[in-house]
């Protein structure tokens, strides 16, 4: 038997029912949906949403988008059904695998297109399934997420990831060689003064801007309180570098 819990981000407003033990949905998820630059109306789609926090959070703030998402793992993309539901939202997600790109293609043309692809090549799992699938690549890497979203992102459509501050570099190459330019890239650090943990990268398909250096966000205080300006993104669900 798996033992779920009810969860709830921004500030009560997204209901999310997962799992008790494994990869748990919570800050990533919320960080990445505030950094998709979606306008009401348009067609999303995202590469492994689990049980749906970030395309939940995302459909809070923009009203009116359609969400798309593939999820591998036939639980996780039952639970994501199930919390899309729950939400009133009308959500196309397939159980499948980044590495099909007739299913990328099925779903587009999208405006834009986002991911938490697993964060880490190899290395040693960490134990349960679910947990191993969310963090470490089994399979299709890190060019395979991408090029799954830029096989369905429109012209001038963007992409959106979140990832450890060491694989940014695969990442932008990898957005390049799918097509993408005018990549963003916006340091998330833990704290004022320490180097940053995790980044947030954005491109446009077919751009040619140069890349550029976001304004980063600081995430806690010295006493560990969130800051300000991540409590905006986190609980009133503010869009991060909005246009």
């Amino acid at each position: 038997m798996i033992d779920f819990t009810e969860d709830r981000l921004l500030n009560g407003r997204v209901a999310l029912r997962q799992p008790a033990k494994g990869f748990r949905a919570g800050l990533d998820a919320v960080l990445l949906a505030a950094f998709v630059p979606a306008k009401p109306g348009e067609t999303v789609l995202e590469a492994g949403p689990g049980t749906g926090a970030a395309f939940l959070c995302l459909a809070t703030r923009v009203p009116r988008v359609a969400i798309r998402a593939v999820e591998r793992e036939p639980a996780m993309a039952a639970l994501a059904r199930e919390n899309a539901a729950r939400a009133g939202l009308s959500a196309q997600i397939e159980q499948g695998d980044v590495a099909d790109l007739a299913l990328a293609r099925a779903f587009g043309p999208v405006a834009h297109g986002f991911a938490n692809p697993p964060y880490w090549p190899g290395g040693t799992p960490p134990p349960g399934a679910i947990r191993r699938a969310a963090t470490h690549e089994a399979g299709p890497g890190l060019a395979d997420w991408v090029g799954f979203l830029a096989a369905a992102i429109a012209p001038r459509g963007s992409l959106s990831l979140i990832l450890p501050a060491a694989r940014f570099d695969a990442a932008v190459a990898a957005m390049r060689d799918a097509g993408f330019g005018a990549v963003e890239l916006l340091p998330l650090w833990p704290r004022a003064g320490v180097a940053a943990k995790r980044v947030l990268l954005r491109a446009r398909k077919g751009a040619r801007s140069p890349a550029k250096i976001l304004p980063g966000l600081v995430l806690h205080e010295a006493d560990g309180r969130f800051t300000e300006a991540a409590e905006a993104i986190l609980r009133d669900a503010a869009q991060i570098d909005a246009a």
